[in-house]
């Protein structure tokens, strides 16, 4: 039985380098504002081929979220997807700046490979359950894949967080 005090979680599988995954986060910043601590979103990588510096990306966002400004990290180098396609690392280490980080430690977590191991087993988990682009959503056992199409996915997302919700009570 699930303790009813727990929030539901929200997995969801993002590249950083995804213009949309961009969009997917201000469907993310409203189900936040709606549900609070009830409703857990937990961001996992899934870095594609075609976006050549989303494995570095996932890399900083790891430092960061080890830093504690993970999130915040996440929608800052979302909201500067195309610099980063033209920037590159050295754009992820200035977003590390900006928000405070220790900028120079993303810079040798970038170099060392520190966070590889949660970038990999994120990837290879999506995989083995289904994802095979980004945004995709895990949530109650389902499956949504927003890497085509999302409209619809934050109310679909809302439904099933509400059913969840309800079946703890």
């Amino acid at each position: 039985m699930t303790d009813p005090a727990s929030p539901v979680v929200l997995d969801v599988w993002c590249a950083l380098q995804c213009p949309d995954c961009r969009t997917a986060f201000n469907d993310l910043d409203a189900l936040r504002a709606r549900y609070g601590d009830a409703l857990d979103v937990q961001l996992r990588h899934f870095p594609l081929e075609r976006h050549r510096h989303a494995l570095a990306a996932a890399q900083a966002y790891e430092e960061a979220y080890a830093q504690g400004r993970g999130l915040p990290y996440a929608a800052a180098v979302l909201a500067r997807v195309e610099e980063l396609d033209r920037l590159g690392e050295p754009l992820l280490v200035d977003v590390a700046r900006e928000l405070g980080l220790d900028a120079e430690e993303v810079d040798t977590a970038l170099i060392d490979g520190r966070h590889l191991l949660v970038v990999d087993s994120d990837q290879a988990e999506g995989k083995a359950i289904g994802v095979t682009g980004t945004p995709t959503y895990l949530i109650g056992g389902e499956l949504l894949d927003g890497s085509k199409d999302q409209r619809g996915l934050r109310e679909r997302i809302a439904e099933i967080t509400d059913r969840l919700l309800a079946a703890r009570v």
